[in-house]
C-alpha cells in the first residue's frame, strides 16, 4: 500500500506523469476522432452507397425526427450530409472549430426537438465538442499546418 502524504506529493507526482503522458494536443485529437466517429457512423445508417439518402432516413425524418418549420426531406438531406462532412473535417483537423460548432448545433436540435430525455448522451457529446470550439484542434491538425491555428 502506498503511503498518502499530507502534502499530496504522491498525487502531484501522478498528476505530473499524467500531464506528460497525455498532452493537450493528444487529448484534442482523441476528442476530435471520438465525436467524429459517433456522427459519421450515424450518417452512414442514413445512406445507401456513398451518399444516397435512403428511404429509411426520409421516413425517420417524417416520423421520429420530425422538426418544426423544416420539411422532412430537407432535414434528412441536411442532417445526413452534415453527419458526413463535419466529422471528416474534424478528423482532418480542418476548419475544426466551425465543424465542432456545427455538430454542437445538431446536438442541440436533437436534444430539444427529437430526444429530450437523452440529455446525458448529448451532454457527453457537448463535453467533447466544447473544448475543440474553445481551444481549437491542437497541433495534430491541418488547421495548424496551414496556419489557421497557432
Amino acid at each position: 500500500m502506498l503511503p498518502i502524504q499530507p502534502n499530496g506529493s504522491l498525487y502531484h507526482r501522478f498528476a505530473s506523469i499524467a500531464a506528460t503522458l497525455l498532452p493537450r494536443d493528444l487529448i484534442l485529437l482523441v476528442q476530435r476522432v471520438g465525436i467524429a466517429s459517433i456522427f459519421f457512423l450515424s450518417g452512414r445508417t442514413k445512406v445507401d452507397g456513398l451518399l444516397t439518402v435512403n428511404d429509411t432516413a426520409f421516413e425517420l425524418f417524417r416520423t421520429d425526427y420530425a422538426l418544426p418549420l423544416v420539411k422532412p426531406e430537407i432535414a434528412a438531406y441536411a442532417a445526413t450530409y452534415s453527419e458526413h462532412l463535419f466529422p471528416v473535417l474534424l478528423v482532418l483537423g480542418l476548419f475544426s472549430r466551425f465543424a465542432a460548432l456545427a455538430l454542437l448545433g445538431m446536438t442541440t436540435v436533437i436534444e430539444v426537438f427529437v430526444y429530450p430525455d437523452a440529455w446525458p448522451t448529448h451532454l457527453s457529446w457537448a463535453g467533447l465538442l466544447l473544448p475543440i470550439i474553445a481551444m481549437g484542434p491542437g497541433k495534430f491538425s491541418l488547421d495548424r499546418l496551414i496556419g489557421l491555428e497557432r
